[in-house]
């Protein structure tokens, strides 16, 4: 599994919630609305999900394992960074 691209959206209100991306997986496969969270120790993603009938969040998709977890991750979260570092520079 490849992942042939990734396009990150900054969330413009102020809060945990800093981004919204998408990956392209093989040039073949979507995943949307996967969102970049600050939490207490940095930086995470958090998966698509919807609410369900008793009131939980469930992940609508989602790596099966950890190590493809943290792999698209450190892609998502790379390419975060990048964009956030040619914004502050468009803004300079």
């Amino acid at each position: 599994m490849n992942i042939t691209d990734v396009r990150v959206r900054k969330v413009a209100k102020e809060g945990k919630m800093k981004a919204v991306v998408s990956i392209t997986i093989d040039e073949e496969f979507v995943v949307h609305d996967i969102k970049v969270i600050e939490g207490e120790k940095g930086l995470f993603i958090a998966m698509p999900s919807r609410k369900a009938t008793d009131g939980e969040y469930r992940d609508i998709a989602h790596p099966i394992n950890s190590s493809t977890r943290e792999r698209i991750q450190s892609i998502i979260l790379e390419k975060y960074q990048k964009a956030m570092e040619a914004e502050a520079a468009e803004a300079e």
